[in-house]
């Protein structure tokens, strides 16, 4: 156990221990608690760090400017056929 985490485990059970005022035989439960909470910190910070990629903050989106449309002309038409002289 690092010097860092006891710290705040002793800590931690300190506050529970008075919090609960200060009874007489509870160190045992209150060390296992304190030991829990800080472990449920340490998982949530660790997944904090490293985002999932379905957690993974959004793109920011481009900013374009849509083309008008523009329809086409139509088409040219194709003179009439011409009569078929006899």
């Amino acid at each position: 156990m690092t010097d860092d985490r006891q710290h705040r485990i002793r800590q931690r059970a300190h506050a529970i221990w008075e919090s609960e005022g200060r009874p007489h035989g509870h160190d045992r439960q209150h060390w296992d608690r304190a030991t829990r909470e800080i472990d449920a910190e340490d998982l949530g910070a660790a997944a904090k760090k490293k985002p999932s990629r379905a957690a993974s903050p959004a793109k920011p989106k481009a900013t374009t400017t849509k083309a008008k449309v523009v329809p086409k002309a139509p088409a040219a038409r194709k003179p009439a056929a011409k009569p078929k002289s006899k």
